[in-house]
């Protein structure tokens, strides 16, 4: 279960690989970004210009790459770099070529100017562009809405699809925060995933701003005929008028006793208001975390308990995946494994153990069954994913994620041996990385400071088994001390893993090694045996290839029955 989540080979602090964005987000701090937009029901289509607060990081860098998208024309892109002390600022046209990445998206190069290649000094970018139907956009004409009254769009930025909205560093590793000015026509709200707006009726202008910074995925906008009703002092639902009072009847006063119990378990809700849009039957999913406002499909209204389980999910992505945000779409099961667990403390302390416990089951019942369908070694069953480049990064959405993410960190709670203890560290966890996009090193990591008897009873045994094979030449007496078959499966991935790192080993140590463990290795699952198998391809350890084509036989011959 555990995969490599432990083995120091997680991405930590290095320098991360998103291979779902084509930009080099690596060499900006993106500190803002503002949109101004108008919106044309008639055509299906949004105009306007993004500017783009840039500091760079490095000297000489030469271009800015951003994700963009096939759907999205770009129409102009010149730069503003600020004069010295007593020289008028610098306004300068740039040339741009839109390149081919995925089937997903594409990137724009955008030459930058030396006036602009000065480190920790900040520039400007305007991009002026269009766009109209891509992933990111849903228009609706009226007769496909709920109350066939007015046309509506929305934007639905999850995984990778917020490149046909904007521009962007399309990555969940950056964060910035943003403002926006949208232009409708009469009749027409604007909302978006914003700490703040302001509207002008005279203008049909709506300013909206978000104070914390957010990836780029969670920047969401929905216009139509919309109204709201307050249903707590932070919380409003909108929706088209025909459902309103119905939303409003079903969620009661749910969402603040709700709100009011994370905070206890968790922390401060860091995001002001905690609004929730009910959107026609064609929204693409159930529900979105987007920051304080949550978009949810209306026919979910036909299910209390669904309904109260999928807002009370969205409630803690306010902690776990807005507040703090899994780094790379690989490791999703950081916001929603650590969401669905936090949920589910919510309700245990809100609605009680048999609610919970009845969930719980229903949903891992539904893991079961989707684990016997695709088998235990299915790439995307795995808790921590290896994307190939050009891969939709979506294909994750699935109970893998969710329910897998859900037992591990339920495991992590077990180890403690304390649920309010755990709770304790969770707070203690956003508090330390609020605002920030983390790996898996970074949480466990975090745990095993927190936890420091674990730290020595999980790793240190571990570590002590490394050092005895480390020494010329292993003593054999004392490694025999260790027993491989009653440590977990993270520990001897931990231990394998650890042993890769030191590869080439010399051929004795070899020997050693295999006449120790591969008997043993060979009854454990997939996880423990490939690290094995790499040991011995890494050595060139002739004796034991056998074990690698025996591997490879069995794989390959069940991959191939479960696609016919």
């Amino acid at each position: 279960t555990l995969d490599c989540l432990c083995s120091g080979r997680a991405l930590g602090h290095c320098r991360l690989i998103d291979v779902a964005s084509a930009s080099n987000f690596h060499s900006f701090k993106l500190r803002h970004f503002h949109l101004d937009l108008n919106i044309n029901f008639a055509v299906k289509r949004m105009t306007g210009w993004q500017v783009l607060e840039l500091v760079p990081i490095h000297p000489g860098i030469q271009a800015l790459i951003l994700d963009t998208h096939p759907s999205l024309l770009i129409h102009s892109i010149d730069c503003k770099v600020p004069g010295a002390s007593g020289v008028p600022d610098l306004f300068l046209p740039l040339t741009y070529r839109v390149e081919p990445f995925t089937d997903y998206g594409s990137s724009l190069n955008i030459t930058l100017p030396a006036a602009v290649n000065r480190p920790h000094r900040a520039f400007r970018i305007t991009i002026r562009y269009t766009t109209t139907d891509g992933p990111a956009i849903w228009w609706l004409d009226t007769e496909l809405t709920c109350g066939q009254t007015k046309p509506l769009v929305f934007t639905q930025g999850h995984s990778v699809c917020n490149r046909s909205f904007f521009p962007c560093f399309d990555t969940p590793a950056v964060k910035s925060t943003y403002s926006a000015t949208v232009r409708v026509p009469d009749g027409v709200t604007v909302l978006m995933s914003a700490s703040r707006s302001v509207y002008s009726k005279q203008d049909r202008l709506f300013q909206f701003s978000m104070e914390n910074p957010v990836p780029a995925y969670l920047v969401a906008l929905v216009a139509g005929d919309l109204q709201h009703t307050d249903i707590g002092p932070r919380s409003r639902v909108w929706a088209e008028p025909c459902i309103l009072t119905c939303a409003v009847s079903k969620l009661g006063g749910s969402v603040e006793r709700c709100l009011n119990v994370a905070e206890e378990l968790f922390g401060p809700y860091v995001w002001g208001r905690y609004d929730i849009v009910f959107l026609p039957p064609s929204f693409p999913i159930v529900a979105m975390e987007n920051p304080c406002l949550t978009f949810i499909i209306s026919s979910i209204l036909e299910s209390q308990e669904f309904l109260l389980i999928d807002v009370i999910h969205e409630i803690a992505h306010g902690w776990f995946g807005n507040a703090v945000t899994n780094a790379t779409w690989e490791e999703m099961w950081l916001s929603e494994g650590l969401a669905t667990y936090a949920q589910r403390r919510i309700t245990m302390v809100a609605y009680g153990e048999a609610f919970t416990c009845l969930e719980t089951v229903f949903r891992l019942d539904a893991l079961h069954r989707q684990m016997r369908l695709l088998g235990d070694n299915s790439p995307v069953s795995k808790l921590q994913a290896k994307f190939e480049p050009g891969v939709n990064p979506s294909s994750l959405m699935n109970l893998f994620t969710y329910e897998k993410g859900f037992c591990f960190v339920s495991y992590l709670s077990q180890l403690c041996g304390d649920i309010k203890k755990f709770d304790t560290f969770l707070k203690a966890y956003i508090e330390q990385f609020r605002f920030s996009s983390v790996v898996a090193k970074d949480l466990l990591d975090f745990f095993l400071g927190f936890f420091p008897e674990l730290k020595d009873t999980l790793t240190g045994p571990v570590q002590r088994l490394c050092d005895l094979w480390g020494m010329e030449p292993p003593d054999p007496h004392a490694i025999t001390a260790f027993d491989l078959s009653t440590w977990s499966t993270f520990q001897t991935v931990l231990f394998l893993d650890r042993l890769l790192d030191r590869s080439p080993l010399p051929q004795g140590v070899m020997s050693l090694l295999s006449g120790c463990y591969s008997a043993l290795l060979d009854q454990m699952n997939a996880e423990v045996q490939i690290r094995w198998l790499q040991i011995v391809v890494r050595n060139a350890f002739y004796p034991d290839l056998h074990r690698v084509r025996n591997f490879l036989h069995k794989h390959v011959s069940e991959s191939q029955g479960s696609s016919v």
